[in-house]
């Protein structure tokens, strides 16, 4: 019998398991897939840190979690400077004062500031991401930048899509084309995989195991059961499915020794399929003889990823919402449980709350 099944093994499961288990209770993990991790996973291809389920950069301003993960392997001084791709024309990106330069000719923070203020169109009170991104950015440099990526990426009209889903993208009037403002930023030497092989060294697990298939058993084998998967499929869709939109990645191993000169690059013109390049040497300033790329398609099919918070599927959340809040025995957290999206660092000090609560309930 064992005191806490997790159902689960990416950050918030595993964070988690290793704290509860340094507390003293003995936690079981099971994950459906056939590897830790989560959508965190990095395969080792040829010497290249593949992140197998889209690029991961751990930013965070908390330092408490930098503190944290740091505790757990080295970090490196990685930042996240993509590029833009528009029917062949590269741009800086995020839009920061050399992507107003290219697109408009200006060349200083003070020009910089009146093109946006004349180039923007004057919305009250925006509805919807495009009309946020217009408020804030102009028809010209929306249609660059945004409106063929949002279209390709949710499956839909940015008019149909709340602003609420572009807000984090920044805007500056500065050369910085860093795409994190946090203090802290970085990706694990030798890949996320070595911080879930520590985060779970002693800690029971069994691989490829759906918990659905034999969930009575499984209920029965723990006191307390943290569940981090789909919260419609927990409720066997009881109000409904809640929509996410996923992606299929396409890899490929190029006998080059660089094909895109930086991380990703992301193709924003609605006619190409894909909204995104990765090369994943890139991560680590690898210098190996060949390289390995990714192409993201986005898919309404497959893993969920991104929820689409729109105001049907919120809807339909509060109702499961409720449901888990009436749990006695289960635990919910994860960006699949909660329907939400989530960054890493978000995640991490998500779980540190939970199991701090849980001993809270112990003492």
């Amino acid at each position: 019998m064992y005191d806490y099944l997790i159902i689960g093994s990416g950050l918030f499961g595993s964070v988690c398991a290793r704290e509860l288990t340094n507390m003293g209770y003995k936690c079981l993990i099971i994950e459906k897939r056939s590897h830790i991790g989560g959508n965190c996973y990095t395969e080792n291809i040829d010497g290249i840190n593949v992140h197998k389920y889209g690029p991961h950069i751990f930013h965070t301003s908390n330092q408490n979690i930098w503190k944290y993960v740091t505790s757990l392997v080295d970090f490196n001084h990685f930042r996240y400077n993509p590029k833009v791709n528009y029917k062949g024309t590269m741009y800086s990106f995020p839009i920061n004062l050399l992507t107003l330069h290219q697109v408009y000719g200006v060349t200083t923070p003070q020009d910089a500031l009146q093109k946006l203020e004349d180039v923007k169109l004057h919305i009250e009170s925006p509805q919807n991401l495009e009309e946020w991104a217009l408020s804030q950015i102009g028809p010209e440099l929306y249609e660059i930048f945004i409106k063929g990526y949002t279209t390709k990426q949710w499956g839909r009209s940015p008019k149909e899509l709340p602003a609420s889903i572009i807000k984090r993208l920044p805007i500056r009037t500065t050369y910085d084309d860093n795409y994190y403002f946090d203090k802290y930023q970085g990706i694990p030497v030798g890949g996320y995989t070595k911080i879930f092989e520590k985060l779970l060294t002693g800690i029971d697990i069994q691989l490829n195991v759906d918990y659905f298939s034999n969930k009575e058993y499984f209920d029965d084998i723990a006191n307390k059961i943290i569940y981090t998967g789909p919260i419609d499929q927990f409720y066997d869709y009881k109000f409904g499915k809640l929509e996410y939109r996923s992606l299929i990645f396409e890899q490929q191993k190029l006998e080059v020794p660089d094909y895109q000169g930086v991380a990703g690059v992301n193709y924003t013109d609605v006619d190409v399929p894909y909204t995104r390049i990765v090369e994943h040497k890139h991560f680590e300033f690898g210098k190996q003889p060949t390289t390995i790329i990714t192409k993201e398609y986005p898919s309404s099919v497959g893993e969920p990823y991104y929820p689409v918070n729109d105001l049907v599927n919120n809807e339909r959340y509060k109702k499961y919402k409720f449901l888990m809040d009436n749990e006695t025995k289960f635990i919910f957290g994860g960006r699949l449980a909660e329907y939400k999206y989530y960054d890493m660092h978000q995640i991490i000090g998500s779980a540190l709350k939970t199991v701090n609560i849980i001993k809270g309930g112990k003492e």
